[in-house]
């Protein structure tokens, strides 16, 4: 693993940074980046993905993210010299949309593929160009945020890029799951009201 330190650099550096190290790699590695802010986290995942990477990323701590880029083979020319084009600093890619997952299922019926659709959705909102300001677990959906969920690398993914997940205290304590949260904040039914009556749209899978 190669490890990029762009703490503390603003936009356009990490960015600058990670792409110079990903071209300098002569095989299949894996680069990480350590950034402070969650805008640097967007614009290091979206030069990376558009490269042909698989990117995933991590919040640290409040001013620590870390981007991990897999690389499978060696990057064809084409992707390379899309690499090349000039960098722009994009601000916050994040809509004023919440998602709100109230089922570890999507839609009824068998529950083997309903597993398999909230999945699927959960990534597909990770890769869309403008992310949801946050997402709200409750009921059922609270698995979703715990030890053993599926979902976890795309959640931990969304919330580095500053997506707030957020997943009902008394729906962990109902299930027993209150120490097997491993994404996100705890919260309340007041906030869960209070973000959904603020949210531009509401989307529920």
């Amino acid at each position: 693993m190669i490890t990029v330190n762009a703490m503390g650099d603003a936009c356009p550096i990490p960015v600058i940074k990670a792409k110079k190290a990903l071209q300098e790699l002569e095989g299949p590695d894996v680069l990480e980046v350590l950034v402070d802010n969650e805008i640097a986290v967007q614009n290091v995942t979206k030069m990376a993905s558009s490269s042909g990477g698989d990117v995933t990323s991590e919040k640290i701590s409040e001013k620590e993210f870390k981007v991990i880029i897999r690389t499978d083979r060696t990057m064809p020319k084409r992707e390379t010299q899309a690499m090349e084009e000039p960098v722009l600093c994009r601000t916050d890619k994040r809509k004023d949309t919440v998602v709100v997952i109230s089922s570890d299922r999507m839609g009824e019926g068998n529950d083997e593929l309903g597993a398999v659709l909230i999945k699927g959705f959960i990534f597909a909102v990770s890769q869309l160009d403008e992310l949801p300001k946050a997402i709200l677990f409750y009921n059922g959906g609270a698995k979703l945020t715990c030890e053993g969920s599926d979902s976890l690398e795309d959640l931990k993914s969304m919330e580095a890029q500053g997506v707030e997940i957020m997943t009902c205290g008394t729906c962990l304590d109902y299930y027993g799951l209150k120490e097997k949260l491993k994404v996100g904040t705890v919260t309340n039914m007041y906030s869960i009201v209070e973000t959904m009556n603020q949210a531009g749209k509401i989307i529920r899978p």
